[in-house]
């Protein structure tokens, strides 16, 4: 496929893909990955099924080609506790069926890459996640040895949490796999940063309050047991019976208070 000539000041826009982009989108799937995809998967992009999609196109191009394709993302909403993260996921009834947004594919064509482009596009992706309520993170995943997107990945606060061995057979080859999530509305990992903080903060407060509660139990006790004599030089226990009071009463010739 010949690269496109890149202006000095390309104009980035992003659009729907459509069916006259067809063509255009199995040729750069073809150069940019080594798995083969199935016509069918083209077939339901380009005709708005049940596949999202977005193309980066170049206004700024000349002879006609300002709306071809130079970078696109697929992706797929579903149910969040149909997929391999829901356990990771926080789920609150009051938000009805939780949903999640899966990014299938995500590329650039070489002449355009290291513009930010791959970034709008998922940007895109987080933006539109983001505006359903009952959605709770956008997730991916990507080849081990993909060196440039997984630092794409962290730069954009993705979070990997888990490595599948073996995911992608390529060639007849296994490769390993990075799983990064992306949570929003109020969602996120079980041992993100924050909850740490929170635990720590809550372990320390309930600390403070066992020491309080355990100081004041003792003064309470101490008052209780050890009652000042008028002359600080006798006292009684609680557990003395009135018996025994009127006893030392008699004999001793002191009030106790």
């Amino acid at each position: 496929m010949e690269e496109p000539k890149i202006s000095t000041r390309p104009s980035i826009c992003f659009r729907p893909i459509n069916p006259s982009d067809l063509e255009r989108l199995e040729q750069i799937h073809r150069d940019i990955f080594p798995i083969r995809y199935e016509s069918e998967f083209f077939q339901n992009v380009v005709n708005g099924g049940d596949i999202l999609s977005w193309a980066a196109v170049d206004r700024s191009r000349p002879d006609g080609l300002s709306d071809e394709l130079i970078g696109f993302v697929t992706a797929k909403i579903g149910p969040a506790k149909e997929t391999e993260i829901s356990d990771l996921i926080r789920y609150d009834s009051c938000k009805g069926e939780e949903t999640l947004v899966y990014i299938l594919t995500l590329g650039v064509v070489e002449s355009y890459r290291k513009r930010g482009i791959a970034k709008l596009l998922i940007k895109e992706v987080i933006k539109y996640a983001c505006s359903i309520p009952a959605c709770r993170g956008v997730y991916l995943h990507v080849i081990a040895h993909n060196s440039p997107a997984i630092r794409l990945y962290k730069r954009m606060s993705f979070r990997c949490v888990r490595r599948l061995h073996g995911f992608y057979i390529i060639n007849g080859q296994h490769f390993d796999s990075f799983l990064f999530v992306y949570f929003i509305n109020g969602s996120r990992s079980p041992c993100s940063p924050f909850d740490l903080v929170v635990f720590i903060l809550n372990y320390m407060r309930s600390g403070i309050k066992s020491v309080a509660s355990r100081l004041t139990m003792k003064h309470e006790e101490k008052g209780l047991k050890w009652l000042k004599c008028k002359d600080m030089t006798r006292c009684l226990l609680p557990t003395q019976n009135k018996r025994n009071l009127a006893s030392e009463r008699a004999s001793s010739g002191y009030d106790y208070v």
